[in-house]
């Protein structure tokens, strides 16, 4: 499993989000490609806590459970429910929000495994620096592939 904890595949994904264009159109959702950037940029910030997110009801019942299958080898679903406060509806300015998502990667790459473990994911609750690092390599795989990236 991919994770994001090895160089070659930020290079990867850093690759795949430079493949991208204003006008990249998606194959399946609502989000526009600023919007996607956004959405993942948000997940970063959420991941390195800027944003003190409390666990989900329907997380503390079944996290645990969804996070094996969702750090299994299948490929995540389309059109995924979307926790409200990742959810982004309002237009995004395309360079503006690559160039948050590159320093939020840039950020994550640099923080010690040991401050990542520090947040607790609003879904799967207490995870490990190794499952944050397979859960962000899968979530940005998802959208990149979400618009051909």
């Amino acid at each position: 499993m991919k994770n994001f904890n090895e160089e070659s595949t930020v290079k990867e994904i850093v690759g795949r989000i430079n493949q991208l264009k204003p006008d990249s159109k998606a194959l399946w959702g609502k989000m526009t490609v600023s919007q996607m950037l956004a959405h993942c940029a948000i997940a970063l910030e959420t991941t390195l806590g800027d944003t003190k997110l409390k666990q989900l009801l329907m997380g503390r019942l079944f996290g645990k459970m969804a996070l094996k299958a969702t750090l299994g080898p299948k490929p995540w679903r389309r059109s995924l429910p979307t926790a409200p406060s990742f959810v982004v509806t309002d237009p995004k300015i395309f360079d503006q929000e690559k160039e948050r998502l590159l320093a939020q990667i840039n950020r994550f790459t640099k923080t010690s495994p040991d401050d990542i473990i520090k947040t607790v994911h609003p879904f799967f609750g207490v995870i490990t620096a190794d499952q944050w690092y397979q859960l962000t390599y899968r979530h940005l795989d998802h959208h990149l592939s979400q618009f051909g990236a």
